[in-house]
């Protein structure tokens, strides 16, 4: 038996929920109660949380010969451009997912993500061994107070694993780091420099409370918060990093500068692709920081209009106790702002943020 995500098993025709996003890539859980303690985590040791549920997803359980013929299947009909494996840290559940790793490898050429946990470069060559094209490892929080209060011990360990990994397979591994576990935005941004001068790809995360973890009680990050930090990501994929040598901070670490002038940073985001899911190509990880009918930290499709528009409100919004005198994440002029989009779109000031409307062609 292996389990699925609930939109996974909706592509491969296990279920029949109504899912309204359906993801590109095909999750799979390996491995039930996990010996470690991170607070978020409903499979943590700490957890009182449902055996089938991660994030705030649904896992049931399936045959695993009837899921593969499945997978195999969907990606020849190009449903799927992606399998990922989510491994708890227990060596039978690593065995038993290597297996299903081999499986599928030798079926089909869907590529196979693993998200698990490692302790040497000899346990992530294993996974490569067995088929992977991509090994994430997650570091999960921007700081090394943060990791050891959330999920132990092992910061040092952990980045310096990350890095041997990053050199030993170039452009092969992934790291995941949460917003809102208590770092700071310079916390967050020095992560994001970090790995991705390092060629780690990295998948952005807003912390989710999940019912029964000792993390429940903890609110998600404010959306403008996300927003401005999904901004810094991407504009320090795009630069390699040395974008983020103009940004700047408060005496308290909030990013409030994201060193370009208004009018740029707005245009150089127009396109949406700063608000989507980060992460591994095709992995698009609908609805697991949000629920479906609400705003969407994470974008799983391209943006229309009206979402960019509601994205950069939010990155643009004066966020109180935050900016001091009035800077928001950019230096917001007092004049009007005519972005250079055909698509109609029109910021206008409002008092020291920007406004984004969309006016017709």
């Amino acid at each position: 038996m292996i389990r699925v995500s609930a939109g996974t098993a909706r592509v491969l025709g296990l279920n029949n929920i109504n899912c309204a996003i359906a993801p590109t890539t095909a999750y799979l859980l390996f491995g039930g109660d996990c010996p470690r303690r991170c607070g978020f985590c409903a499979r943590s040791r700490e957890s009182t949380s449902g055996a089938d549920l991660l994030s705030r997803v649904t896992w049931p359980l399936y045959p695993g010969g009837e899921v593969i013929d499945r997978l195999v299947r969907a990606g020849g009909r190009g449903d799927l451009g992606r399998v990922c494996l989510q491994v708890v840290h227990d060596r039978t559940a690593w065995k038993r997912a290597r297996r299903t790793l081999e499986t599928i490898a030798g079926l089909c050429h869907v590529p196979v993500s693993v998200s698990c946990t490692a302790d040497t470069l000899r346990d992530i060559r294993n996974w490569f061994d067995a088929g992977a094209q991509r090994f994430g490892l997650a570091l999960d929080a921007a700081a090394e107070e943060v990791f050891h209060a959330v999920k132990g011990g092992g910061w040092n360990r952990t980045r310096a694993l990350l890095h041997a990994a990053a050199d030993q397979w170039p452009g092969s591994i992934s790291t995941h780091l949460i917003v809102g576990l208590g770092e700071t935005d310079r916390d967050l941004v020095a992560r994001l420099r970090e790995m991705t001068a390092a060629g780690i790809t990295v998948g952005l995360f807003a912390f989710t409370p999940v019912r029964g973890t000792r993390l429940q009680h903890h609110g998600p990050p404010p959306l403008s918060r996300y927003r401005s930090l999904q901004a810094a990501h991407y504009l320090i994929r795009r630069g390699g990093g040395t974008a983020a040598d103009d940004f700047a901070y408060d005496a308290r670490g909030n990013l409030v500068h994201l060193g370009l002038p208004a009018e740029q940073l707005a245009a150089a985001l127009a396109g949406g692709d700063a608000f989507r899911t980060s992460g591994c190509p095709l992995c698009n990880r609908p609805f697991y920081n949000e629920r479906p009918g609400k705003e969407m930290y994470n974008y799983p499709r391209p943006l229309i209009q009206a979402e960019t528009a509601a994205a950069l409100q939010a990155l643009f919004d004066m966020r109180k106790g935050r900016q001091g005198s009035g800077a928001g994440p950019v230096a917001a002029s007092r004049q009007d702002v005519i972005l250079p989009w055909g698509s109609g779109f029109v910021a206008a000031s409002r008092r020291d943020a920007f406004e984004f409307v969309l006016k017709p062609a």
